[in-house]
């Protein structure tokens, strides 16, 4: 029988995306046949799976920890908020509706035997399913229906083994607080606990491990250290922007407005990770840096939603002064059909703005449209003529004079816009700074020579480094005890 275990937060940003993907590469490199699963999860940092369809870029990422192909199937049930309140539900890779939180709370239920399916399928053929929870399962409030944490671990019997997080503070009251609070059919699944991110001395927490046993009788499965491998994975959460470092050295400064409904944001890992790039993340209220010699505007899951936010921060006229100083722009996906003049929304999808200007740095219009397009896809660069891979994943159709200059031949189809000046250019092509040519010939342009870095080998490098580090730290007992 395929064995699992289930990891869950004392809170949300634990760091369990990136356990879950350091023990499926630990099995991996074991031989153990390994796929992640998660149940529910919420963020607008999507993928397309190779089964067709969305998942988040977290189980992307465990699918690669895993070296399978991913599947939409590790990631039934995909929440990308739209607003403050309401979101778009994707099931089983296929969007299925849309609901504001409360009316999602009624939903649930319906969604659980999608989830019970899905995580039938990653079992079979498998020996060892690691799943990833979603926020808390404490949120007592949030029990009822619940498909995320231990409403799902009970009716699937899936044991559970607690992440608490020493760097946030206050661990030992978060994991004796989920014991008590939790109702005993949900406190009988756990099997113990990580302690995680714990940086210094760590027999300084002998004392604290002994008192979270005498109140819980729970087992600590071990202390992981500060992984500082980490920061080279693609990071799944919009709330990582407000702690990545504001800037480096490099000598190419790189400024990305953070629109609030930012999406597919790990776009720009590749970017980050260059030694010679100086990437800063804009947040509101904050002006994009005058010395900035590039602009890059991020996807984003309500296009009209977040012009209106880009004005209202201030942002059109600072990329309008970037541009007339001689700045380079770039948009990817959300960001491209910001570019143009208008951006339609006849049927209402994004909202209740149907229509609102654009930039007006290419000569495009965009209108949304209700069939979304979803495919990884393999391009070239018309600029550099050099490969590309990445995925599509979005509403509309954007037309214009400047599409008769593609950014590049996706599919063997003319994807994007290029200004006259070739100063400004856009794309629906996810992905686009992962290519290591591209950027290599990219940052060639603004003066930058020399060796750049393979980036997907350097994620795989990565997953390596930290699943190495799990083996170290973790009680060998039960890393032996999952696949015994």
């Amino acid at each position: 029988m395929t064995r699992a275990i289930m990891l869950q937060g004392t809170g949300s940003d634990v760091g369990k995306t990136v356990l879950v993907a350091g023990l499926c590469r630990l099995f991996a490199n074991r031989g153990v046949r390994v796929r992640p699963f998660k149940p529910q999860n919420m963020s607008n940092n999507a993928a397309v799976a190779e089964d067709g369809g969305e998942i988040g870029r977290a189980q992307w990422l465990q699918s690669l920890a895993s070296r399978v192909p991913s599947s939409v199937h590790m990631n039934p049930v995909l929440l990308k908020p739209q607003s403050e309140t309401g979101s778009q539900i994707i099931v089983q890779g296929k969007v299925w509706g849309q609901a504001k939180g409360r009316d999602y709370q009624a939903l649930k239920p319906q969604l659980l035997g999608a989830v019970l399916e899905s995580f039938a399928t990653m079992r079979a053929g498998t020996d060892l399913v690691i799943v990833e929870g979603a926020g808390s399962p404490a949120e007592i409030n949030l029990r009822r229906g619940d498909i995320a944490n231990m409403g799902f671990a009970t009716r699937a019997n899936v044991p559970v083994v607690l992440v608490g997080d020493i760097d946030r503070g206050g661990v030992i009251a978060s994991l004796v607080g989920t014991y008590h609070i939790l109702p005993e059919e949900d406190r009988r699944m756990i099997r113990g606990y990580l302690i995680n991110k714990f940086r210094g001395d760590v027999s300084l927490f002998a004392e604290g491990i002994e008192a979270i046993g005498s109140f819980t009788g729970w087992h600590c499965h071990g202390v992981v250290p500060w992984l500082k491998a980490a920061v080279r994975l693609p990071a799944e959460d919009s709330v990582v922007l407000e702690r990545l470092a504001r800037g480096s050295s490099g000598a190419l400064k790189v400024a990305v407005p953070v629109l609030s409904r930012i999406a597919n944001f790990d776009d720009l890992d590749p970017l980050r990770a260059e030694p010679d790039v100086d990437l800063v993340f804009v947040r509101a209220g904050e002006r994009l840096p005058a010395d900035a010699a590039l602009v890059v505007l991020p996807g984003s899951k309500s296009t009209i939603g977040d012009l209106l936010d880009l004005r209202e921060q201030g942002w059109d006229r600072d990329i309008a002064a970037h541009v007339r100083r001689g700045g380079r722009v770039i948009g990817i996906c959300g960001g491209y059909q910001m570019l143009g003049h208008m951006v339609h929304d006849p049927l209402g999808i994004e909202g209740s703005v149907t229509e609102t200007p654009g930039l007006g740095l290419l000569d495009i219009e965009t209108e949304m449209a209700p069939e979304k397009t979803l495919r990884n896809s393999t391009a070239v660069s018309k600029e550099y003529d050099v490969p590309l891979s990445g995925y599509e994943i979005h509403l509309g159709v954007t037309r214009g004079r400047d599409c008769e200059r593609p950014s590049a031949m996706i599919d063997g189809r003319p994807d994007g816009a290029v200004s006259p000046d070739g100063r400004i250019m856009g794309t629906y092509l996810h992905g686009l700074f992962s290519s290591d040519s591209y950027r290599a010939k990219l940052l060639a342009s603004f003066g930058l020579s020399g060796e750049r870095m393979n980036y997907r080998a350097n994620v795989d490098a990565a997953l390596d480094e930290v699943a190495a580090e799990l083996e170290s730290v973790l009680d060998p007992a039960w890393l032996d005890g999952l696949v015994a």
